[in-house]
């Protein structure tokens, strides 16, 4: 059984499913985050859905470098949750199944090319708390521990 983190599935609601993968990107004692300012104002690992005929290591590289502009090499899988929510960049009601990996920075390629997104390197600390996501904050202390 894969732990959900947010609402909970609404009676009624169609949801499609959307598998993703997503990074926690480890440099010292700071990480790799993503700011995206649309649709919502919110704080992420960066990553996102997996594209028909891709693995989700090559979904993962393709996202974090679109989202970042930074090439990663995924280094393993540390689990999976699932959310249930409304994707308003794609008009869809979403139970989006997220797998998240360890991730290693190898280099920056230049900005990002995802619309609305900013890469930071941000403390440990101060990215627990940015993470707009209970998820994405559950499995990024997990790996603190």
């Amino acid at each position: 059984m894969i732990r959900r983190f947010g609402d909970a599935r609404v009676d009624g609601q169609h949801y499609t499913r959307r598998h993703g993968a997503y990074a926690i990107v480890l440099q010292g004692d700071h990480v790799l985050l993503t700011h995206q300012s649309w649709p919502e104002n919110d704080w992420q690992l960066p990553g996102g859905g997996i594209d028909a005929n891709e693995s989700a290591a090559q979904a993962l590289r393709r996202e974090v470098r679109e989202e970042t502009g930074w090439r990663v090499r995924p280094l393993r899988r540390l689990g999976a949750f699932r959310r249930f929510c409304y994707m308003p960049d794609y008009d869809l009601w979403a139970e989006k199944l997220c797998s998240i990996y360890l991730a290693q920075p190898l280099r920056a390629v230049g900005p990002p090319t995802e619309p609305g997104h900013r890469a930071a390197w941000r403390p440990l600390p101060e990215a627990v708390a940015l993470l707009g996501n209970d998820g994405d904050r559950s499995f990024l202390v997990a790996l603190l521990r």
